[in-house]
């Protein structure tokens, strides 16, 4: 599965993975609220990975199909977002 990666422009170091562009609109507004503008970083086939920087591909594919995102926080980072 490919998905798309944004940077959020109000936190620094959390990045949100989604399907699709079209798959922004879905999300959360609380979400989307704390996150600000979100910036495109790319694209990557998950699962053509075995690696990520932080996360396993595994459970950010997981979440993308069960919840329609992945929110990566950086690490060492509370869970202080929705």
């Amino acid at each position: 599965m490919e998905c798309l990666v944004y940077k959020s422009s109000r936190k620094a170091g959390v990045y949100l993975f989604v399907a699709t562009a079209e798959s922004l609109d879905s999300l959360p507004t609380a979400l989307l609220d704390q996150l600000g503008q979100l910036h495109w970083v790319m694209a990557l086939d998950l699962t053509k990975r075995k690696t990520l920087a932080i996360a396993d591909p595994a459970t950010v594919l997981n979440s993308i199909e069960s919840q329609g995102f992945y929110l990566q926080l950086p690490p060492g980072s509370g869970t202080d977002l929705c």
